[in-house]
């Protein structure tokens, strides 16, 4: 009984074997199909925009004016306004000479005092010069909408010069921080905020004074 178990189970096997080699038969065949592993998974469907960037122009100098307002220490705020001009030495460095002038207002013991001066009108009058030294700390870029980006900067600067007030001259040492906004490849706005420091003896007393200035101007490249 069991001699005939076994030869009907080796008849079974060996006839599903044979089945399974008939062609059509896919019952324990492996998928031999190639696979396109290159396909990819998502296609992005990205729009692309166009963006117009203004460049520096190829030129390495740089001419401006500027106005605004300079708080002389003692003797009130007036507008100032002036020139510079700037050489670009690196993409990192420039070197900048300027000149400026203002008018020193009132103090307030000649407010106080209802008509005693001190000084006359002539020597109210005052005028800078210095040459400073540049340093872009954060140049990057602006975006004005969705299709324009504009070149600009940050940037520390400092330097030395001399301050023409009340009949003397003082030497002066600057230190501020200015903003460089490109409009297109050959024109600059530009936002300052700097100190001019000297001494002065004026109001009896030799100190050191702050004059605080603070200007918006506009620069072109060469």
């Amino acid at each position: 009984m069991e001699s005939r178990l076994r030869i009907f189970l080796l008849r079974l096997m060996l006839a599903m074997a044979f089945i399974c080699l008939l062609p059509g038969c896919s019952w324990l065949r492996v998928d031999d199909t190639p696979q396109d592993d290159t396909a990819p998974v998502i296609i992005p469907d990205l729009e692309r925009r166009t963006v117009s960037e203004a460049d520096i122009d190829s030129e390495d100098f740089e001419v401006g004016a500027f106005v605004g307002v300079m708080s002389i220490e003692d003797f009130g705020s007036n507008v100032v306004y002036g020139a510079r001009g700037a050489y670009h030495i690196t993409e990192d460095f420039f070197a900048e000479a300027a000149i400026g002038r203002t008018k020193a207002g009132d103090t307030s013991y000649e407010t106080l005092s209802g008509g005693a001066q001190v000084l006359t009108d002539s020597q109210r009058k005052l005028t800078y010069y210095n040459l400073s030294l540049g340093y872009n700390i954060l140049p990057g870029e602006a975006f004005i909408g969705k299709g324009h980006a504009f070149n600009s900067a940050l940037y520390l600067i400092a330097g030395v010069g001399n301050t023409e007030f009340a009949d003397d001259s003082h030497f002066t040492v600057n230190v501020g921080v200015g903003y460089r906004f490109l409009v297109n490849d050959w024109v600059a706005v530009h936002l300052d905020f700097r100190d001019h420091l000297f001494k002065s003896d004026l109001l009896g007393k030799d100190k050191t004074t702050n004059n605080l200035e603070g200007t918006a101007g506009i620069s072109f490249f060469f």
